[in-house]
Formats: structure tokens, sequence, C-alpha cells
């Protein structure tokens, strides 16, 4: 079946919100595709629902980030000593914690908003032991970003949100990380 036909049968069916919260979940520890494949038809066709399947599509990648970040921090713990052994030094290590602390904010905001692999920043915010609830904070921002502007975009576009999209996809990419690089700035100056 080819990924057209998967995405309206997923569309019509009666499943179409816990389906979507599920792709959203998949999407952000296992499958780092973009889901604005599927998420931007499915908005286009099920206008109705269009602010749902946008919260419910951040609260699987929710669920998602929350898990890597724990899989992340106890994988890490049973795998310290070999890790310390073997690929980095404690000094090295202490580095990356401190780097964390002083910008893993806008590191992991910034993975929601552009095209960074989410998984990234889970793992690196788990390992580092960086703080969970400004982790959680940090992603829910950057999704809700990234998928209530599509369904604003959806909201004010239509049917014609996919060829704009298309169109337009680098400049908006180099525009979230301009914006995101300048943010960063101003709360470090």
């Amino acid at each position: 079946m080819s990924i057209k036909a998967k995405v309206k049968k997923l569309i019509e069916s009666k499943h179409m919100l816990s389906g979507i919260t599920l792709a959203s979940f998949l999407e952000s520890t296992v499958v780092p595709i973009p889901l604005e494949a599927l998420l931007v038809p499915l908005m286009q066709k099920r206008r109705e629902k269009l602010w749902l399947i946008a919260f419910l599509t951040t609260l699987g990648c929710l669920f998602g980030a929350l898990l890597g970040y724990t899989f992340g921090y106890f994988l890490f713990e049973m795998i310290r000593d070999l890790v310390m052994q073997y690929l980095t030094t404690e000094e090295q290590f202490k580095s990356f914690q401190e780097q964390m602390a002083r910008d893993g904010f806008w590191f992991i905001f910034s993975t929601g908003v552009t095209p960074i692999p989410l998984q990234i920043a889970m793992l690196a915010a788990g390992v580092s032991g960086y703080s969970l609830g400004l982790f959680m904070l940090a992603v829910a921002l950057g999704r809700i970003i990234r998928y209530f502007g599509i369904a604003v975009l959806v909201y004010y576009f239509g049917d014609k949100t996919e060829k704009l999209i298309k169109r337009y996809k680098w400049q908006a990419v180099a525009l979230a990380c301009v914006l995101v690089a300048m943010a960063w700035w101003l709360m470090l100056s």
C-alpha cells in the first residue's frame, strides 16, 4: 500500500485521532521522519478537528520525548563505566554537562522547530541529567510552534498549504534557524 493510500485510510478512519497521536509518538522516538507529510493532508481534510489534531500531535511527541529522555538517562547510567573507560573522560563529560546546563534549553527548543532530529536532544538531555522540567518545556514550546504553526497555515490557506510548504520549505527552515539563533544569542548577552 502506498503512502498516499495509507494517509487516505487514516484520514477516513474512526481511529484518526489516536493514529496521529501514535504516529507523533513514533516520529519523536524511533522514526526520525518529519510528520508534516502526514499532518498537512490530514489537517486539510479534517479541518473540523484542526486544533485537536495539532494538540494530540504535540501530546504524542511529548510522551515520546519523555520516553527518549528516560532511555538516555537510564541507559547511560547502565553503561557509564564503559563510556568513561573507552569513549570520553570525566572532565569531558563534566564539560558536556555544563554546556547542556547552560545552553540545553535552546538546543532542545531548536530541535522542536527545525529539521534536527529530536532524538539527539532527548538522548543528550537524558545522558547529561538536564532538568526534566526544562526539557519538557523546551520540547513543548518547539513542537507547539511547529504543529500549531501548520494548523494556522491550514486554517488560513486551506488546500494551498501543501504547495506553500513545498515552495517555501527551505526559506522557512532558514528563518527558523536564524530566529532561534538570535533568541539564543539575546538570552546569552
